[in-house]
């Protein structure tokens, strides 16, 4: 019968079958990944588990194992949300004034999370592989980010940089800035950010 033979291809055709699929829930999404962060900072990422966060979004389990397939994937994409901003673009073509304007970004991004949570992450990924590598991946395309506004202009303008410059920016800023936030509890005002590009950047990233 072709009314027959019309509903058998309709549940055949794959892409039938996704237009009629419930779509998801973004609102949910957002749930989930907010109680991720918030039972990361209460109980640690060792005792963090996918039913805490479940009971606390007001999901299932199964809700969340449909979006993320373990502990540390849930994780990384809750830390990618809540760190998804773009460093600022760099107009001037010093070097210096590039530097000092991505360094107080990046001191106000680092300012603006949770010692916990910052904390928890640190220990987590000295426990878990799996999630090492998903911050490292956040980490590096930040970096990469960083680098690249702040030494544009300077290099178009004909700024020598010492080799490994870009390297050592993204070892030594984000390093110096978690220590004076974290470690010793301290503001990076602008003294400080202009003793980290004066002293301790400008003399290592240009060549000598």
């Amino acid at each position: 019968m072709p009314g027959e033979a019309s509903r058998n291809q309709a549940t055949s055709t794959p892409g039938v079958l996704r237009a009629r699929g419930r779509p998801r829930d973004i609102g949910r999404d957002v749930a989930i990944l907010d109680a991720t962060l918030w039972v990361l900072t209460e109980l640690g990422y060792e005792q963090m588990s996918v039913e805490a966060v479940a009971a606390r979004a007001g999901v299932s389990k199964a809700t969340i194992y449909r979006r993320h397939p373990n502990k540390a994937a849930l994780v990384v994409a809750a830390v990618e949300q809540r760190v998804a901003a773009t460093p600022p673009v760099i107009t001037s073509r010093d070097l210096r004034d590039g530097l000092l304007e991505i360094v107080s970004w990046l001191a106000q991004q680092v300012a603006e999370q949770e010692i916990g949570l910052l904390g928890a992450l640190f220990a987590g990924m000295r426990s878990d592989p799996d999630l090492a590598a998903g911050m490292r991946r956040i980490l590096h395309r930040d970096e990469a980010a960083m680098v690249e506004e702040s030494f544009r202009g300077a290099i178009e303008h004909g700024e020598a940089l010492a080799p490994r410059a870009a390297e050592l920016f993204a070892e030594i800023a984000p390093a110096v800035i978690v220590h004076r936030l974290v470690v010793a509890g301290k503001s990076c005002d602008s003294a400080f950010l202009d003793h980290l590009v004066d002293d301790i950047l400008l003399p290592l990233l240009r060549r000598r």
